[in-house]
């Protein structure tokens, strides 16, 4: 029954010295903790803890940027037999509110308390690897977060599939918020492969995380979409130093093919692209010696000993290459959503599956191909549509620097129009009717975006999806106004 302090332990023992996260400070210092550190300090805060009346299965939130600080506490949690939810610094108040509400956290810490240090491996409380570690939030891009909550197995799970993104002695940049399941899920990852984390500066910027590729000697780059785009776009990305990477790894949303082959070439290593949700953890991957083509149309195969199905509305496995929901089991997928019992019997079907709410399929060599989420396909005159299709198309646009397709409902005959904000190339002129005639030359024409609302930059989340949420209000004032 081993848990994350036991390998702590181990890792203190064997390899206490080495680097755990290093963090670039805005005064231009460098602050580094060791493993050895990192638990000498969780062990001081957790004593902390403890006397300030935390109990063993109490929740304590962590509303704090992405630090040292944070993984300490977050580590210190653990040691208290608590468990950590963060609470990521962008969210609004109405979320911030909800999480409270649905979390019930005993306490939030905003900063690390006043403490002793103290010894790294000492045990305050036992705890067993059933016994939760963390709730994670989602996104909130369809609604207000749900609470996904993991136990030490699921963390022991998701690091059985962490190849090809992770080997012994890594160092990893870490760019995602430390509230996301990117950061909250992986500290057993981190401890078995000895990782150390290197925090981009906060807030992440594309100069900060370009400097620290190069100061630190990263091995292992990773980001979402919108990040490698403002890294590239940047000045320094020409003259900073890559030698060091050995992988990099992208995910997250929606990936323009153009992207991945521009990754390779800007930083000269192998490119694997990720996916999985906050509820599965873990789920698929692009392999090392996979083509360009798979590389940039997929997701990859299972991770791990994660099972993929694309089913049916009614959990009905489809055919290979037809177009289903996602559904994903494996040990490394939530134990559920947190005092939230009937959306967690709505999550799972009755034989285990999380059901994503993602759309894709599976090819002859089951590889995934998303087609987005269940919640953006719309009907257009009796025609699904994906908005995803029109997306991955306009990014061959020369004109089209980003795009974002919604659905929206224009009367009874039609049904919806496919709505599209585009961020137009600078110097770039674009029309409805040229986009439409690019669109229908490459997919049906009944895919071809209706109307076009031309934008500086699409919204994005506090993870750096689209925010199509946000995008909706404008996309109904302009089917309220469309005319055939």
């Amino acid at each position: 029954m081993t848990t994350l302090l036991d390998l702590h332990d181990e890792v203190v023992a064997t390899d206490g010295d080495r680097e755990a996260f290093v963090q670039p400070l805005a005064d231009g210092r460098v602050r580094r903790i060791t493993f050895a550190q990192w638990a000498a300090h969780a062990d001081g805060v957790a004593q902390r803890l403890i006397a300030d009346g935390v109990q063993p299965g109490d929740v304590v939130a962590i509303h704090m940027a992405s630090s040292i600080d944070y993984a300490i506490a977050f580590n210190a949690i653990l040691r208290a037999g608590a468990i950590a939810t963060g609470i990521n610094p962008r969210l609004g108040s109405s979320e911030i509110a909800h999480i409270n509400d649905r979390g019930r956290p005993v306490q939030t810490l905003t900063a690390l308390p006043n403490y002793e240090m103290g010894d790294p491996q000492a045990r305050r409380v036992n705890i067993t690897n059933t016994d939760p570690v963390a709730i994670v939030w989602t996104g909130g891009t369809t609604g207000m977060p749900k609470g996904a909550w993991f136990d030490h197995r699921c963390l022991e799970a998701m690091a059985e599939g962490a190849a090809p993104l992770s080997a012994f002695g890594d160092r990893r940049l870490s760019p995602l918020p430390f509230a996301h399941v990117g950061y909250m899920t992986r500290m057993w990852d981190e401890l078995s492969h000895r990782v150390s984390t290197i925090i981009v500066p906060s807030p992440w910027t594309a100069e900060g995380a370009l400097r620290v590729i190069e100061s630190e000697r990263v091995s292992v780059c990773q980001g979402v979409p919108t990040q490698y785009r403002l890294m590239f776009d940047h000045p320094l990305a020409a003259d900073i130093d890559v030698s060091s990477l050995r992988i990099a790894g992208i995910g997250a949303s929606r990936i323009p093919p153009e992207l991945v082959i521009e990754m390779q070439e800007i930083l000269k290593c192998p490119v694997v692209v990720r996916y999985a949700s906050t509820e599965s953890c873990l789920a698929t991957g692009t392999r090392l010696d996979d083509d360009v083509e798979t590389i940039c149309g997929t997701v990859g195969r299972p991770n791990g000993g994660v099972q993929v199905r694309i089913a049916d509305a009614d959990d009905r496995p489809v055919g290979t290459g037809l177009v289903g929901n996602v559904q994903i089991r494996s040990r490394a997928v939530m134990r559920g959503y947190w005092n939230d019992p009937d959306r967690t019997a709505d999550a799972f079907t009755p034989d285990g599956f999380v059901r994503t709410g993602d759309l894709g399929s599976l090819d002859a060599n089951d590889n995934l191909r998303l087609a987005g989420r269940s919640t953006e396909m719309y009907i257009r005159g009796g025609y699904n549509v994906y908005p995803i299709e029109i997306e991955n198309c306009l990014g061959e646009h020369p004109g089209v620097a980003a795009a974002a397709v919604l659905g929206t409902r224009v009367d009874d005959r039609l049904g919806e129009i496919g709505v599209l904000f585009a961020v137009p190339v600078p110097g770039a002129d674009l029309s409805l009717d040229e986009v439409r005639g690019f669109v229908s030359d490459r997919l049906a024409n009944y895919k071809a975006p209706d109307a076009l609302i031309e934008v500086e930059q699409l919204p994005v989340t506090p993870i750096g999806k689209v925010d199509k949420r946000r995008l909706q209000p404008l996309a109904a004032e302009e089917a309220a106004t469309w005319t055939r």
